[in-house]
């Protein structure tokens, strides 16, 4: 009996302790995770605080959009695309060494944007304009960036290979979700191209949803080594945070694995005017039985020399114009 009693005793204490230990333990982990999620938390905040601060660069004038959106207005030699070393000093072409017979005429354009009535602009038009010798940059934002899986990976596009466009059966039901319609030409040489899209504001009902209308120039194989330029009009809350029709650029020389991105949010797009600000509202949009809005969008390739750069499709994209125009 009294080895039985001192065995239940023993039991009975050695259960309280390995419940005490048990606690203890747990105790202990959830600290452990705690701090290691505060440490996560902290370094994130980190990565995006430095990573605004890499993009944001100090303007000399900054216009609040009804939007929303803050525009700033960026020296011109202190834009982001600067920042890439192949570019360091280089020295701007403000205008074009060549223009496309035919399909672009500053003074014609501008006389035609006079004659319209109700022209179409961007949103930010209505509260300023960028003085001259600046470029208007839409500021990025805190939140922009939280909207991404990553600081690597906002402002770009999920690496993927490009099927080589087909024609298909419309009903087939295509297997990722991305519904597409496709003008298609190819040939042995193109030096640029033009397209006028009618604007409109499709509404989409996931935050990861999107729709768009474009432009795309395609280089190299539809491989790793795809070169591709990309301009027109996108929805894209994830993007933005919000449901406006926006003008947009995307660029990439490796089919998207580790170069290029939308707009300005990387280095390498040099832009020129200080009228438009790429990844802004556009502003009147189609509506049906209504008033009908265009952009037109012009891409050509130019010769620019950078020392030690590789020339490729890329070069076309030191010059795009987007000119803004209306139809009724």
């Amino acid at each position: 009996m009294a080895v039985a009693v001192q065995f239940s005793c023993f039991k009975r204490k050695r259960g309280a302790f390995l419940v005490v230990f048990m606690l203890v333990y747990l105790w202990g982990s959830l600290i452990s995770l705690s701090c290691a999620a505060r440490l996560s938390v902290s370094r994130q905040k980190l990565e995006v605080e430095k990573h605004l601060k890499r993009v944001n660069k100090p303007p000399i004038k900054s216009i609040e959009s009804v939007d929303g959106d803050i525009i700033d207005c960026i020296h011109i030699s202190q834009q982001p695309a600067f920042d890439h070393p192949f570019l360091k000093d280089h020295k701007i072409q403000m205008r074009p060494s060549y223009h496309p017979e035919g399909l672009y005429d500053e003074e014609k354009m501008s006389t035609r944007s006079k004659e319209s009535t109700n022209p179409i602009t961007q949103l930010w038009h209505m509260n300023g304009r960028c003085p001259e010798d600046t470029i208007p940059v839409r500021r990025t934002k805190k939140d922009d960036v939280l909207r991404a899986s990553s600081v690597k990976k906002y402002g770009k596009k999920k690496p993927k290979g490009i099927a080589k466009p087909r024609s298909t059966d419309p009903d087939l039901t295509n297997e990722s979700g991305h519904q597409h319609a496709i003008a298609y030409v190819e040939g042995d040489r193109y030096y640029g191209a033009k397209a006028t899209i009618n604007v409109w504001e499709p509404k989409v009902q996931q935050s990861n949803e999107f729709s768009l209308s474009q432009l795309w120039i395609l280089g190299g194989s539809f491989g790793q080594d795809l070169n591709s330029i990309e301009a027109g009009w996108q929805v894209s809350p994830d993007l933005y945070g919000d449901n406006n029709t926006r003008l947009f650029t995307y660029w990439t020389s490796d089919a998207y694995q580790a170069t290029g991105c939308y707009n300005l949010l990387c280095s390498g797009f040099i832009q020129v005017s200080s009228a438009i600000a790429m990844g802004a509202s556009i502003s009147p949009v189609s509506a049906l039985r209504n008033s009908q809005y265009d952009i037109s969008i012009l891409i050509w390739k130019v010769k620019i020399h950078f020392q030690d750069f590789q020339p490729n499709i890329l070069c076309l994209l030191c010059q795009i114009i987007a000119p803004v125009a209306s139809i009724s």
